[in-house]
């Protein structure tokens, strides 16, 4: 089953004129991450994952009753915000839990499981 794993962290926590330069803190969590996550490529649930920009250069599109139109900024004000996204493929729920807790761990912040409808949701 694939899962899509969404990473939060606080909107007030990210300050767009020092997102370039990580803290020395943020920079030890990133190297335990990927250490992880090179564990969970030899074990072959690992299927992608990406960090996002910043909510300041988000655009977003919606239809209107003047037709499409992309607006700066995110859809809603949010006290977290999206900053990451991975894709696992692993045999359970309670897999997926297992290795988002220990993301969480290295981490520190929330994340978010979702299931992938696809043919493991199939009648």
């Amino acid at each position: 089953m694939k899962f899509l794993l969404l990473g939060y962290t606080p909107a007030d926590a990210w300050d767009a004129a020092t997102a370039e330069t990580p803290s020395e803190e943020a920079l030890a969590a990133f190297a335990a991450y990927q250490r992880f996550e090179a564990e969970l490529r030899e074990t072959g649930e690992f299927v992608s994952s990406e960090g996002l920009g910043h909510p300041a250069v988000t655009t977003t599109v919606r239809r209107s009753d003047a037709g499409v139109v992309a607006t700066d900024g995110p859809f809603v004000e949010l006290k977290e915000v999206l900053a990451s996204f991975a894709v696992i493929d692993c045999e359970s729920q309670e897999r997926a839990v297992e290795i988002v807790s220990r993301m969480v761990d290295l981490m520190g912040e929330p994340m978010e499981i979702r299931p992938i409808m696809g043919d493991d949701f199939a009648a």
